[in-house]
């Protein structure tokens, strides 16, 4: 009787703890899933607006840099003409003294032929 009592209870406990159902584990990853769907939509998002900022931020990089770029080209061209018109006052000059070194030179030649026919 003992071991039939012992066979019982065994089986009794073997039962209590029971079978999960499907029905079940549906209830208890239905919520579980629905969380992270509304996760993975939020990430998703997300992603989305982040790609855009960048896109974003590139755009506004390379329009702070042609700026940049205009500014420095603006600066190069004035420093162009101050140089172009230092030249030009400075070929004016050479020109001028090379035509009184010319000047003299033909003086000093009419002096010498003078010199030569006294």
């Amino acid at each position: 009787m003992k071991k039939i009592l012992l066979l019982g209870l065994t089986i009794l406990l073997a039962f209590s703890f029971g079978c999960a159902t499907k029905e079940y584990v549906k209830q208890q990853t239905d919520p579980i899933n629905d969380r992270i769907s509304r996760l993975e939509t939020r990430v998703a998002a997300l992603e989305s607006k982040v790609s855009d900022l960048e896109k974003k931020g590139s755009e506004a990089g390379a329009l702070e840099a042609a700026k940049e770029a205009k500014t420095l080209a603006e600066e190069a061209m004035k420093t162009s003409k101050d140089c172009c018109g230092k030249a030009d006052n400075a070929a004016q000059r050479a020109e001028e003294a090379a035509k009184r070194a010319e000047a003299a030179a033909q003086r000093a030649k009419k002096a010498f032929e003078l010199e030569q026919k006294k």
